[in-house]
């Protein structure tokens, strides 16, 4: 099988790794790509925006399976492009993945499928965002309508701040705050047929504590000894499989990765939000836990026959992955710092600690930065705690200048704070 990966992050990069050590993928591809997903797979230029491009390459490399791992080419209509030139995609429709492009459109499903969500307002004047917010108060939850890059939202005591924020949205939705912890959830679906991952947590603040401004994701864990052993039952029946099936009714059937951002609050399982893609950074470390080969179940869910995907096979281990990130990340993040180290960590921990490239480049014989969030270290072992320390040791070796991580990732789950 010839795979094609569209995308250049460290979800693109785990998405890669798992599809390399599949024994059914023949050959592997990825466009754009990073400088780390080049030592696993074929990188080819493209713009990831432009559904015509990617399909055209696609064709030209005879791809038998196409995989668009970002947000922003699914709602720019590039699965639909390559569905279109008649090769199997693994990843909604534009008009799908506005599940994720709109937070608007995904409170209307939740709404009709009833699916249990905090209640919202949507507001498009300073009027109807005053009022929601005195309706709600403090602390105030405001999301940007569109994609934002996972940094679309801001939770806040500050009424200034909050109001700050939705002013400068044309769009907004405003929210009652969920308490409790948090869990992400991924499903694969073929628009029909709805199978479960297993659950991860991700941090999402960019310092320890959980605090400081809201990021793409600073690190991420699985399993959830905490979690509550039928929650993924649960999750099924009361928002995966409902919301796949209300797609389906409108007539914009849902085919890909269908992801559950929760909230485990006192009142029960409540949905935050909705992704129509893998997780970053949480799809690091559920990969890392996969046994089952990746390739086959993407093509079953591409090709509407993922009722007959056998049962997945999971492995015992825990995993956790620690985000690195550059200077001044999430504001303005300076790139082009070298990275030093990576070797080191391939020749001392493989495999049981790795590094995927999300913002990196390569310049001459030297990998830079080119981005905010630059790597992701994943680790697995017996539990969390090893996985942790393993990690955080192979993170020790990697030297860019400036650059930051958090140091408390999984540390309370794993019962050390």
């Amino acid at each position: 099988m010839k795979v094609l990966v569209i995308g250049g992050g460290a979800r693109e990069h785990a998405l890669c790794r798992s599809l390399s050590l599949d024994p059914a993928v023949s050959a592997l591809y990825c466009a754009p790509g990073n400088a780390g997903i080049a030592d696993v797979a074929t990188l080819r230029p493209v713009d990831a925006l432009d559904g015509d491009a990617v399909a055209t390459l696609a064709t030209e490399l005879l791809a038998d399976l196409v995989v668009v791992g970002p947000e922003a080419p699914l709602v720019a209509g590039v699965a639909d492009a390559v569905r279109a030139a008649g090769i199997p995609v693994f990843g909604p429709s534009a008009e799908a993945a506005q599940l994720e492009g709109s937070k608007a459109f995904a409170k209307d499903v939740m709404a009709a499928a009833g699916v249990p969500t905090a209640r919202s307002y949507v507001c498009t004047t300073p009027e109807e965002v005053d009022a929601a917010l005195d309706a709600f108060g403090a602390p105030y939850v405001v999301k940007d309508d569109g994609l934002a890059a996972g940094k679309g939202v801001v939770v806040t005591d500050d009424l200034a701040a909050a109001r700050a924020h939705a002013l400068g949205c044309d769009r907004v939705v405003i929210e009652e705050y969920l308490d409790g912890p948090e869990v992400s959830l991924f499903a694969i679906t073929d628009g029909v047929t709805v199978v479960p991952l297993q659950p991860a947590q991700d941090f999402k603040r960019a310092l320890d504590g959980d605090q400081g401004p809201n990021t793409g994701g600073m690190g991420a864990y699985s399993p959830l000894p905490w979690a509550d052993p039928k929650l993924v039952d649960e999750v099924m029946e009361l928002v995966l499989q409902p919301t796949v099936d209300e797609l389906r009714r409108r007539g914009t059937p849902f085919s890909g990765l269908l992801y559950a951002g929760l909230a485990i609050t006192g009142r029960g399982t409540r949905v935050i939000e909705f992704n129509a893609r893998f997780g970053d950074p949480e799809t690091q470390v559920v990969l890392a836990r996969l046994r089952t080969p990746l390739a086959g179940v993407l093509l079953n869910a591409a090709n509407g026959t993922l009722d007959a995907q056998p049962p997945l096979v999971w492995r015992d281990d825990a995993a956790v992955t620690v985000v690195i990130a550059s200077h001044n990340y999430p504001e303005t993040p300076r790139t082009g710092d070298r990275i030093e180290g990576l070797i080191e960590v391939a020749a001392e921990d493989e495999p049981d600690a790795y590094v995927l490239h999300a913002g990196t480049r390569r310049e001459g014989d030297a990998v830079v930065s080119a981005g905010g969030r630059v790597l992701s270290v994943t680790a697995t072992g017996s539990d969390l705690a090893q996985a942790r320390e393993k990690a955080y040791t192979a993170v020790a070796r990697i030297r860019l200048d400036g650059s930051q991580h958090r140091t408390d990732i999984a540390a309370k789950a794993a019962g050390l704070g």
